[in-house]
């Protein structure tokens, strides 16, 4: 579901900021580098509550399941 919803995904000013500074970035576009994230074949995305749960690379992406919006992604301890 999430995947076929790729173009819904997005996120806010502060969230841009948290994720930059969570998995410590120097793009300019978070949403494209997230979504290019989502789209790899490695990804395993799975669904608990209402959050939708990406993770790869060891990073963990947490996106909301109502409206994509990116809520912020870490990097795994």
């Amino acid at each position: 579901m999430l995947i076929d919803n790729i173009d819904k995904i997005h996120t806010t000013e502060l969230g841009v900021i948290r994720i930059k500074k969570n998995l410590k970035l120097d793009c300019n576009d978070v949403v494209y580098y997230i979504k290019n994230k989502v789209l790899d074949k490695n990804a395993y995305i799975y669904k608990n509550g209402k959050n939708y749960y990406v993770e790869i690379d060891d990073i963990i992406i947490t996106i909301n399941s109502f409206n994509y919006c990116i809520i912020t992604a870490h990097i795994k301890k």
